[in-house]
């Protein structure tokens, strides 16, 4: 076989001008062109692979500055709901509990709205009960939820029959679904916390937090329901 020439080889590269980008391995040994000689149309192979990696750095750097915003972001949200917890637990009493729920869980989450609606049975719905407390006709909750026990909305109109009052501020919201009691006297009834901004909630972001708050105060009222169990 002759011996390859430089012609040889810029012939082969010409033809094949992704060879290098699939043998980048070869690119180490290579020097790249200097000085007045280098001549015009010239390509510095290895500042276009240095272009190509700080690119990539740039992007990693992104990535790891979002992975440490969202591990801060979710550390925060932990320490609120621990400090929702400690606050429900501290409550002497059915109507305090309540008033705990929805007046100041909102605060202690850094949210703006958190409402505790249960279903009455079939007939009127009763105007009695703990201040705060929602009361809901029978099937309102299924009708809200569909077949979800939990549910993360965005970009949403608050309904009347969850928030009343306080409707037009919801723009998006979490809901969890409660049985409060046991057997057939228990109460279908709904936990719900909202935002003012369409995008706090959304499809897709863990319920972890939200259910182990949502199973606190399912216990919790349980207990103060009946003190036996």
């Amino acid at each position: 076989m002759d011996e390859l020439t430089a012609e040889d080889v810029a012939a082969f590269l010409m033809d094949h001008p992704d060879f290098l980008a699939r043998r980048p391995d070869l690119l180490r040994h290579l020097l790249a062109p200097t000085g007045p000689d280098m001549g015009q149309g010239i390509v510095d192979i290895r500042e276009r692979i240095l272009e190509k990696l700080r690119g990539e750095v740039g992007r990693l750097s992104d990535q790891q500055q979002l992975l440490v915003d969202t591990t801060r972001a979710n550390m925060m949200n932990l320490r609120r709901v621990h400090a929702a917890v400690l606050h429900l637990l501290s409550c002497r009493g059915l109507e305090a509990m309540v008033q705990a729920i929805t007046g100041d869980l909102a605060v202690l989450l850094d949210l703006d709205g958190a409402a505790l609606v249960v279903e009455q049975p079939e007939g009127p719905i009763a105007t009695i009960g703990p201040a705060g407390l929602g009361m809901a006709h029978h099937g309102t909750i299924n009708r809200v939820m569909g077949r979800a026990d939990v549910a993360l909305q965005s970009d949403i109109l608050g309904s009347v029959e969850v928030w009343g009052h306080q409707a037009g501020l919801i723009r998006s919201q979490a809901l969890v679904r409660l049985r409060l009691g046991d057997g057939e006297e228990a109460a279908s009834a709904l936990l719900a916390f909202g935002s003012a901004e369409p995008e706090t909630f959304h499809p897709g972001q863990a319920t972890d937090l939200l259910l182990f708050l949502s199973g606190v105060v399912e216990r919790v009222i349980a207990a103060y329901l009946d003190p036996a169990w």
